[in-house]
Formats: structure tokens, C-alpha cells, sequence
């Protein structure tokens, strides 16, 4: 992000680590939530008749959100450790990096879990076509839009210069 104008170094950073970690508060709600479904399943009066593919699309998803909460959490958690360190630009690129990874394992978590519910309620092939339209869809609008902006972006600055 460029620096808004007047502001120091000190300043971008303060205000980029904000922004970033109050996305990530939004991020970490869902995946919460999420997870907290996801502990809950196997003890469900249904559990047990979900067959060996829904098992494991249920393992895969609840794997992945834990991970996902895990990312999300640790720049909080490492904001708390690293206070007055000097080392809030490093935080801030992990941080970003961690979020990257957490969006990344929460589609995963979200493309099986919705995966696990077709299939359990429909069938497979279409659980495996729900679970694909989440993945795509999440896929694009959180990795690959962005980074077809920064590309396109570069584009034009090269244009320009």
C-alpha cells in the first residue's frame, strides 16, 4: 500500500498492521464458526451412517478450518508477544502471508464441508460439482482477482513510466 500523504514510515505501517488485523478479525469469525460446526458433527444422532468419502471430506474440512483459525489467530497472538520490539513491519508481512494461507484453508474447509453435506443429502457427483463451484468461486475472488489487479496494475504503471 502506498503511504498516505504526510504520513512517515511509522505511520503506513501502524495503519497497514490495523487494517490487516481487523480483516482478519472478520475472517477469523467465519472460520469460527465454522470449526465450532465441525466439532460438533461426529456427535450428531446422523454421524454415524455418513459413509467412508464423507468421512473423510469431513476429516479435510475439519483439518482445514483448524488450520485456517490457527493463521488467523497468529498475528494477533504474535502482536501480543513482539509489543514494542521494533518488529512490527516483520509482523506485518507474516501477518499477510498468514492470511493469504488462512483464506487458502478456509476455502478448502468450506469447499469440503459443503462437499460433506451434498453428499450426505444428494449424491457424490454432485458433491463433488457443489464442492468445486465453491472452490472456483472462492478461488477467484480471493487469490485470483486480486492478483490479476496487481498485475494489471503493473501494466499500467509500466505504460505510464
Amino acid at each position: 500500500m502506498a503511504a498516505q500523504p504526510g504520513e512517515s514510515h511509522k505511520e503506513r505501517i501502524d495503519r497497514e498492521l490495523g487494517e490487516l488485523l481487523q480483516g482478519l478479525r472478520v475472517a477469523v469469525t467465519g472460520v469460527q464458526v465454522l470449526f465450532a460446526f465441525l466439532l460438533t458433527l461426529p456427535f450428531a444422532a446422523g454421524f454415524p451412517k455418513v459413509d467412508t468419502v464423507g468421512r473423510w471430506l469431513f476429516f479435510v474440512s475439519l483439518m482445514s478450518a483448524a488450520f485456517a483459525s490457527v493463521c488467523f489467530i497468529t498475528p494477533a497472538a504474535q502482536h501480543r508477544v513482539l509489543f514494542r520490539t521494533g518488529l512490527k513491519e516483520l509482523m506485518l508481512r507474516r501477518a499477510n502471508a498468514l492470511g493469504v494461507t488462512g483464506a487458502v484453508l478456509l476455502a478448502v474447509a468450506m469447499t469440503s464441508a459443503v462437499a460433506l453435506v451434498v453428499e450426505v443429502v444428494i449424491n457424490s457427483w454432485q458433491a463433488a460439482l457443489f464442492g468445486a463451484a465453491v472452490a472456483l468461486t472462492s478461488g477467484w475472488l480471493w487469490i485470483g482477482q486480486p492478483i490479476t489487479d496487481i498485475y494489471r496494475h503493473r501494466e499500467t504503471d509500466d505504460v505510464k513510466s
